[in-house]
């Protein structure tokens, strides 16, 4: 059994459907994305696991447990919309919501500098959070979510507005504890972050789940089918190759997927009588690439895959 079920749900808001018929499981100790391009129904699953709304039909199970307002205190959550108080301090803030999940005040207070120390921190606390920037409050709200030690986190976007130092310490945090055994739900738009930390995913595209499974066994089934293209020179080429797909495409770089059986050593005797050479390599699919694969070039803004 799952420590998280979801079965045939839906949710429409009037005539538009935000979720659609979308099932699957999360089990224990793995980390698992919710993926896919802004506004795909990623949040609004969340919220119903979260007993935040209250699927039109289907079932939501946390331990075995029906969703409801008691199993919302087996979850730390940390919403897209951060929640928290302006004017309080940042101290006192952390030490209220640690308290509101039933820790004493005392236990509060040593996770709360654990953490704080651990995020370099710990001269915020008697700032308002009104006073921090965008990532400073990312952090704390990250603390808020964790500081009482629960079994299940779930984190929507949680990598938005931090810098890369800091997106690296949290990842940190998020792979330390599942390697404790936690239970790990995460939604986010951004691919590259998938492909490093998770262990299964569920894509989203307009309010329905399009391939889930196991990350390794997914990019696994799509085959070596592209290249990753390293040059100095002349970029122009690129256009002339056919039955390829050009994905991530700078100066000096290009990822290829090859279509219907396109000759690699064709497009390398094209790239090395335009470019010189650095790296030419048949590799699996990004998950990007596996996305447009799936749901088709025309159904998706690329913007919105970050």
């Amino acid at each position: 059994m799952g420590v998280i079920e979801v079965s045939g749900i839906n949710k429409s808001f009037g005539e538009t459907q935000a979720v659609n018929n979308v099932s699957f499981e999360v089990t224990q100790g793995r980390i698992f994305g919710l993926l896919g391009p802004n506004g795909a129904g990623k949040t609004t699953a969340i919220r119903m696991i979260n007993n935040i709304l209250i699927p039109d039909s289907g079932t939501i199970t946390i331990n075995g447990q029906q969703a409801s307002a008691a199993t919302q205190n087996m979850i730390g959550y940390m919403p897209e919309e951060r929640g928290l108080y302006k004017k309080m301090k940042v101290g006192e803030q952390l030490i209220y919501l640690a308290q509101l999940k039933g820790l004493s005040r005392s236990e509060a207070k040593d996770a709360i500098r654990f953490w704080l120390e651990r995020f370099d921190a710990l001269d915020w606390t008697g700032k308002k959070v009104g006073e921090l920037s965008k990532g400073m409050s990312q952090k704390i709200q990250f603390i808020a979510t964790i500081a009482h030690d629960p079994d299940i986190y779930i984190f929507d976007e949680p990598f938005s507005g931090l810098d890369p130092i800091n997106s690296e310490t949290l990842k940190e945090v998020v792979l330390e504890l599942r390697d404790k055994g936690k239970t790990i739900l995460f939604s986010t738009h951004r691919m590259e972050q998938v492909e490093q930390m998770c262990d299964e995913i569920c894509l989203f595209n307009k309010g329905r789940a399009v391939l889930k499974g196991d990350l390794r066994e997914i990019k696994q089934s799509f085959g070596k089918n592209t290249i990753n293209l390293e040059f100095q020179g002349d970029a122009s080429f690129l256009d002339k190759l056919d039955n390829v797909r050009i994905n991530n495409r700078s100066t000096n770089f290009a990822e290829i997927r090859v279509l219907n059986g396109q000759n690699t050593q064709d497009i390398l005797r094209t790239a090395m009588s335009h470019a010189e050479i650095y790296t030419f390599e048949r590799i699996e699919p990004s998950l990007q690439e596996i996305f447009i694969s799936t749901v088709g070039e025309d159904n998706i803004n690329p913007k919105d895959l970050g």
